[in-house]
């Protein structure tokens, strides 16, 4: 490295998930003092995914730490839809967690929605994504539940409001105004939920992969109530990634690295891969480079079953409601 590039590199923040994610640990502190009792999260593993076992272990010890209750259930393949349908009547238990993959295919998907609905700490049922993709941001018309959003999509979202990408001063919904960002992944996991979040919020997103690039927006002045899709044909990664203040990476395997000389000057750069997508050279241009979230992703699953339970408590409170006068 030159010692230009050295100085440069000295002068890009890098900010790891877990000092984000004591920032979040706050937050939830204070609503579990709200509560009667600590939630309970089921996990349920079916699989020998050693990953899966690492990611159940890191879960029951982070819910333990934080004034959670854990319980993992290890299942059967043939068993998961029963226990799923056993847990989500069993009042014990106020969120599920299941450590995919289970059979691999189309299967996981429909286990996905069987999970109830004041269950799903992963927002992963069809109701919590159709609101996520449609920008619907509550549960009821009081606005009173909050829609759950998919841990990893959320956790990218907390690290930019930590990182102040969001603006305060602009109203909630549209404090991605103004922000241009490049996401490279469009998995239907977490890199398509990704760009249609932070497009709901206002930012242009290009989102990148193998077959091209699509831009997220909610139009020009985002005047649109949600985002739409526009397919740039003929562009690559080349053509927008220049044009971003922040740039999200998520590409599986260790053999992508970004080609940071597209970086613009001061660009925000995020890896939410389990392998790190930028090279060394990612702090020469980058202001501010986180290169992990996995830390911030757990939390977030946590908030998520924080916020079930303050919705089912909105619930109960709103069901105990004296009724409205008679007009007459």
């Amino acid at each position: 490295m030159s010692k230009d590039a050295s100085i440069a590199a000295q002068s890009c923040k890098v900010i790891l998930a877990g000092t984000i994610a004591k920032n979040l640990l706050t937050e939830i502190h204070t609503g579990l003092k709200t509560l009667p009792r600590k939630p309970h999260l089921l996990g349920l593993l079916a699989n020998n995914d050693p990953a899966a076992k690492v990611y159940a272990d890191w879960t029951e010890r982070t819910c333990r730490e934080n004034g959670f209750s854990y319980t993992l259930q290890h299942v059967e393949k043939d068993s998961v839809e029963e226990t799923i349908m056993s847990a989500n009547a069993n009042p014990l238990y106020d969120g599920i967690i299941i450590y995919y993959p289970i059979h691999g295919n189309r299967q996981d998907q429909y286990l996905q929605n069987i999970v109830a609905l004041d269950k799903d700490v992963e927002g992963l049922s069809h109701r919590y994504i159709f609101n996520m993709y449609q920008n619907i941001r509550f549960l009821d018309d009081a606005q009173l539940k909050k829609s759950i959003l998919p841990c990893t999509p959320l956790a990218v979202i907390k690290i930019l409001e930590y990182l102040h990408i969001y603006n305060n001063i602009l109203p909630y919904g549209n404090r991605l105004f103004g922000r241009t960002i490049c996401v490279v992944n469009r998995s239907e996991v977490v890199g398509r939920p990704l760009a249609a979040l932070l497009a709901n919020d206002g930012a242009c997103v290009y989102s990148v992969d193998i077959t091209g690039v699509q831009q997220f927006t909610r139009g020009e002045g985002i005047r649109k109530r949600k985002h739409e899709v526009v397919e740039r044909e003929g562009w690559t990664i080349e053509n927008c990634a220049p044009l971003c203040d922040v740039v999200i990476t998520g590409v599986p395997g260790d053999s992508y690295k970004f080609p940071c000389h597209l970086l613009k000057e001061g660009a925000v750069c995020i890896n939410f891969a389990s392998e790190k997508n930028f090279p060394i050279e990612v702090k020469e241009k980058a202001s501010i480079y986180v290169p992990a979230i996995g830390k911030v992703t757990i939390v977030v699953l946590l908030r998520n079953l924080l916020r079930i339970v303050q919705n089912r408590q909105a619930q109960v409170d709103g069901d105990h409601k004296d009724p409205a006068p008679n007009a007459d």
